[in-house]
């Protein structure tokens, strides 16, 4: 915070503890005035009372300035022999502050009324980090100070507790013990020169085997033994040591899942990529389709000038019928040289007339030919399409069973990783069982020996049976996740079955598609041949009938202008049935490239399919990976699973140990052997 804004707060807090001075008719005291003003031009949060003597009505004061919105972070009043009702009064106060983290209260002399305080301000308070209650007296009451417990068991902010000398006795430990177990927060225990004893110890000792937070304990002169100390300090070390893993699992568990967020992300971007192309796919298919649509347009178009075109040719026809009707009409008086002509002429007419009807009945079946064409086109066409959208809802079923294997395989590690956290809860609760038989021992040392070792070798049973249980339980565990690793490897087996099926399917299809339009170039073809083959008849019977209109107008000289006139009637029609048939070619050659065209689609069809099949490989390995990924954390939780089991090997070694030891202290307690007593030494 800056010096702007700290300074108005802590002269708001003089100004209030002047005021508040005034309503209560009370003298304000020049030390507690005099401390304000060095803490202002300090520039610290620090309110430091300590060695002065605060009377009741001062702590009355202090305690409703303490509840107003003002920054103190630390309050020090050691030494300040404050009275039963003024440190009630003053840590009522405290109970709904929000600014306060450190309070020292050393050698104050609380008492019961003061213990009961604590217990409040520590149930109440939820910013408060640090007390120091040294020099007290607070375990003199046994109620009072079991009411303090309550008060720590249930706070959930108090990370360090000081009670040096504060005369505690066992019932006082055993009273904290309770209350460390239900406090998870607590970081830092500071119990040194009290009078704890043997029993307090070991109660401090089962509590400790609970709670987990605690990393730093101090138990120096509380009359304990030895081994009861190197145990406190064997559960402080492994408190520690599991507080560091902790930590270290954190960090690796918030790398892990920042390294799953970027596969996410990765993966996210891979499948839109994906979507981008099937979109591109969905927009060049739309481009061929309207292609082809006005390409049939363009053809149809054709069609009917070809029919115009057939409509003028047989109107000219019949013009030239009626024409030559008219001229026979005129010439019939000839006489009867030109009746041969006149019958020669219109057998030569009706045959030419039979030829006319031919090549219109063949010029219809080539516009049905060409028809069937267009129509067997598009068909491909739609079957093409369906061939796309199979191909696209075949992708998102693998997608979507590869999704789903993920998923599986996540579940089966989730469901692993509650089994392990059941089994130490399990571990936890066999070994809270022993210590409570550890505890029953203890109780009943004054019995007879022989009850105390049968009782020793029922529990050692029972623990055995236990480990034997978990043993049974972890083979189970092992068995589950090979049935698990069975099931992977089977639907990866599958997948790549249907891969091989979807595959051979494409290539068939793909087989079928050339084979027809080969067919149909074929059809082409032979088409054309037969347009060429009727174009040279035609040419030759031109041919034929100018011969014979040559020797027919060496015989009839006065008709050789009429003949004339009809030859070059029917050049001109030969010129147009020539310009037809090179119409038809070049129409022909517009289809043969459109073929081709259709046919370099295909390619890049083919060309597509071959990209998604590496999509699918590239997707296959990552699924591979990621398989390889999951075993090779399966066996960090086997060697986790195999590091338990020594740790449960040390703590039946240790307690087997502890049993020994317990058996040794019992048989020399039995046979009058005296018990070392510890002197605390005074500050």
């Amino acid at each position: 915070m800056k010096r702007r804004e700290w300074l108005p707060r802590m002269e708001d807090f003089r100004r209030t503890y002047l005021r508040l001075c005034k309503e209560k008719g009370v003298e304000p005291q020049e030390s507690i005035v005099a401390q304000l003003q060095e803490s202002r031009a300090a520039q610290g949060f620090r309110l430091d009372l300590s060695g002065q003597s605060l009377s009741v009505d001062t702590c009355s004061v202090l305690a409703r300035a303490f509840q107003k919105d003002i920054i103190l972070t630390e309050v020090s009043l050691s030494d300040c022999m404050l009275s039963q009702e003024g440190a009630k009064v003053l840590l009522t106060g405290l109970f709904g502050n929000t600014t306060v983290k450190i309070l020292d209260l050393k050698g104050n002399n609380l008492r019961s009324a003061g213990a009961e305080a604590l217990g409040t301000l520590l149930a109440r308070n939820k910013t408060l980090r640090r007390l120091v209650l040294e020099w007290n007296a607070l375990g003199v009451w046994d109620e009072a100070f079991s009411l303090f417990c309550e008060g720590l068991a249930s706070n959930s902010v108090l990370t360090q507790l000081d009670l040096r000398n504060n005369q505690i006795n066992h019932h006082g430990a055993s009273a904290l013990a309770m209350a460390l177990k239900h406090n998870t927060i607590l970081e830092v225990l500071d119990l040194r020169w009290n009078n704890i004893g043997l029993l307090g110890g070991r109660s401090l000792l089962e509590a400790l085997q609970k709670n987990k937070s605690i990393v730093q304990l101090e138990m120096a002169g509380n009359n304990i033994p030895s081994d009861t100390l190197r145990a406190l300090e064997q559960t402080i070390g492994h408190n520690s040591d599991r507080q560091s893993t902790l930590r270290e699992s954190r960090s690796r568990t918030q790398l892990l899942s920042m390294e799953i967020q970027t596969l996410r992300d990765k993966k996210g971007h891979q499948f839109r990529s994906l979507m981008e192309t099937i979109d591109r796919q969905r927009e060049e298919i739309g481009h061929s389709t309207r292609s082809t649509s006005i390409q049939l347009g363009q053809l149809q178009e054709a069609l009917n000038e070809r029919k115009s075109a057939v409509n003028s040719l047989t109107a000219k026809l019949q013009m030239t019928e009626a024409a030559l009707a008219l001229s026979e009409q005129k010439n019939h008086n000839m006489g009867e040289l030109l009746t041969r002509v006149k019958a020669e002429k219109e057998e030569q007419r009706e045959r030419h007339s039979r030829e006319r009807m031919k090549e219109q009945e063949d010029c219809a079946l080539r516009e049905g030919k060409l028809l069937r064409e267009i129509q067997n086109l598009t068909e491909t066409n739609i079957q093409l399409r369906n061939q796309v959208e199979e191909m696209e809802c075949r992708c998102k079923s693998q997608q979507h069973q590869i999704f789903e294997l993920k998923q599986e395989l996540t579940n089966s590690t989730a469901e692993l990783k509650l089994r392990l956290a059941q089994a130490e809860d399990r571990l936890e609760k066999e070994k809270r069982r022993s210590k409570q038989a550890l505890e029953d021992m203890d109780s009943l040392r004054q019995k007879e020996v022989e009850h105390v070792n049968h009782h020793l070798e029922e529990s050692e049973r029972a623990l055995q049976e236990r480990i034997f249980k978990l043993e049974g339980q972890r083979i189970q565990l092992e068995e589950e996740l090979s049935k698990a690793k069975a099931a992977c490897v089977t639907e990866r087996a599958q997948a790549e079955e249907e891969l091989g099926r979807v595959r051979a399917q494409v290539r068939l299809e793909e087989q079928e598609n050339l084979s027809s339009l080969e067919e149909k170039l074929r059809s082409t073809r032979s088409s054309l041949q037969e347009v060429q083959l009727h174009c040279s008849q035609q040419k030759q019977t031109i041919s034929e009938l100018q011969g014979k209109t040559s020797h027919q107008s060496a015989e009839m000289d006065g008709l050789r202008r009429r003949i004339q006139e009809l030859q070059q009637e029917l050049s001109g029609k030969d010129q147009e049935k020539v310009a037809e048939v090179s119409r038809v070619r070049v129409e022909l050659q517009e289809q043969i490239g459109h073929l081709q065209a259709e046919r370099t689609a295909q390619g890049g069809l083919k060309e597509k399919i071959s990209a998604l099949e590496r999509e699918i490989k590239v997707l296959s390995s990552n699924h591979r990976e990621a398989l390889l990924d999951k075993e090779s954390e399966m066996s960090s939780m086997l060697e986790k699973l195999r590091l338990k089991e020594a740790e449960i090997q040390r703590m039946r070694e240790d307690e087997a140990n502890r049993a020994s030891y317990l058996q040794s202290a019992i048989l020399t307690y039995v046979q009058g052997s005296p018990l070392g007593q510890y002197s605390s030494p005074k500050k």
